[in-house]
């Protein structure tokens, strides 16, 4: 049985959350909205009906935060907005009027938002960059948002990567273990890739071919059952066996030195599993099978035996044959 671990999500990034605010960033477009308490001022026109107030607000034109953070608000200046919150932007906004409007108040809403995405690419139906929300979203709500998956499940592989680092875990993984379905922070991009597994069964099993996965987590036993098991009439319950190529760092971990010492290549490994011990159909049921794996069931020695006698049963057949025709023509 295996004594590592399976790619994690949550093992490899945590369950991060996202900041307490959102905070607007460089490239993203911002509108802003100041009020005054009378008419009369900075940012209202003047009453010229005295049964009318006269407009106490401005709109300031949407703005593109600039490379250097900053935006400009008649009057205040040039106000510093990336990475503050729109309260604090509003906060200093209304303290850079103080004295010049009247008892102004300001409202920043962000119209576009680019700094605060995630970009969705792969197998989904709308790969995009996908807004963040306030309450904080998943990584299924990503996908969600960017139309879902168009493929099944099982053959969906899914890739996070976090500035310099990348986990790949089956789609399914992400379904059934609500703990991988961790929170996405800005700038993650999230890889769709529709990846179907195999492996091959081949030797004395009832079915020699090349078979999908038809879900994730599939094990010895299951893959034994789906080559239609042990063939009864060759089959040597003694010689199971499972080729892969594994990753050095795994390879260490099985306790053996490497073939070729340093080597950074794939390792070629032979697991056997005797399943005359009847301890075999446990492990056989907790070893998962991999992609590309080869399952190769060896030939009882009493089969090889019997090829022998075949073999020879048709060398001696034909001769005795010809000895019979022979005799009957002479008599």
């Amino acid at each position: 049985m295996e004594k590592w671990g399976k790619p994690s999500l949550h093992g490899g990034f945590g369950n991060a959350r996202r900041p307490p605010a959102q905070t607007i960033g460089i490239g993203d477009s911002v509108q802003i909205v100041i009020w005054e308490a009378a008419a009369g001022g900075l940012f209202s026109s003047p009453v010229v009906d005295r049964q009318a107030s006269g407009s106490r607000s401005a709109t300031i034109p949407e703005q593109i935060v600039s490379n250097d953070g900053m935006v400009t608000v008649p009057f205040a200046g040039r106000i510093r907005v990336a990475g503050r919150s729109t309260n604090q932007v509003e906060d200093a906004i209304v303290s850079n009027l103080q004295g010049k409007a009247v008892e102004p108040q300001a409202l920043v809403t962000v119209t576009k938002n680019v700094s605060n995405t995630v970009t969705v690419l792969g197998e989904v139906t709308n790969g995009a960059r996908v807004p963040l929300s306030a309450r904080g979203d998943r990584i299924l709500d990503v996908i969600a948002a960017a139309g879902g998956i168009r493929v099944p499940a099982h053959e969906v592989f899914v890739t996070l990567v976090r500035q310099d680092q990348a986990i790949r875990v089956p789609m399914q993984a992400i379904l059934v273990q609500p703990s991988e379905n961790i929170p996405v922070l800005p700038g993650d991009v999230v890889t769709v890739a529709r990846d179907p597994q195999t492996f091959t069964a081949a030797g004395a099993t009832t079915q020699n071919a090349v078979i999908p996965f038809d879900t994730i987590g599939v094990s010895l036993e299951e893959a034994i059952g789906k080559a239609g098991g042990l063939n009864d009439q060759r089959a040597d319950p003694q010689g199971v066996f499972v080729v892969r190529f594994e990753d050095p760092q795994r390879y260490d971990q099985l306790g053996f030195a490497r073939p070729a010492p340093g080597s950074t290549d794939k390792i070629p490994v032979i697991y056997r599993v005797n399943m005359r011990d009847p301890n075999a159909f446990f492990l056989a049921r907790q070893f998962s099978m991999r992609n590309k794996d080869l399952l190769f069931v060896s030939n009882a020695s009493i089969t090889e035996l019997q090829k022998l006698f075949l073999v020879i049963n048709s060398l001696i057949v034909p001769g005795a044959t010809a000895i019979a025709v022979a005799a009957a023509i002479r008599y």
